[in-house]
């Protein structure tokens, strides 16, 4: 399961490959139509809460914290877990986020959280 899924800026263009296209971030990102982003779904209720993005503010520093902080909001929504985990049954999943840094996103926080 854990090989079948993925993630990629929404920025990107779309691949066959990617499968399942799953936006997760809260807000729709800047400068995408709907049309380009070609998704399957928009799972915004599996991002970050408003509260702990603006905390974290894309600071590296603060980074193992905010993993932490992240899965623990994972932990208490096991409904958007389980349908994220439903599409990887069916084949390969994209994970879609809007941020710049490639290596400090929730988008990995969350592959990793699902692969483990």
């Amino acid at each position: 399961m854990a090989a079948n899924l993925h993630i990629k800026r929404i920025y990107e263009p779309a691949s066959r490959d990617d499968g399942a296209r799953i936006l997760v971030d809260r807000i729709w990102p800047r400068g995408v139509s709907k049309n380009a982003a070609d998704l399957t779904l928009w799972l915004k209720e599996i991002a970050p809460s408003t509260a702990l993005r603006v905390w974290f503010h894309h600071d590296p520093s603060q980074w193992a914290e905010f993993r932490r902080r992240y899965r623990k909001e994972l932990d208490a929504n096991p409904g958007a877990v389980m349908l994220l985990r439903g599409h990887l049954k069916e084949g390969r999943v994209t994970l879609l986020y809007a941020a710049r840094d490639e290596a400090h996103n929730h988008a990995r926080v969350l592959a990793d959280y699902i692969k483990a």
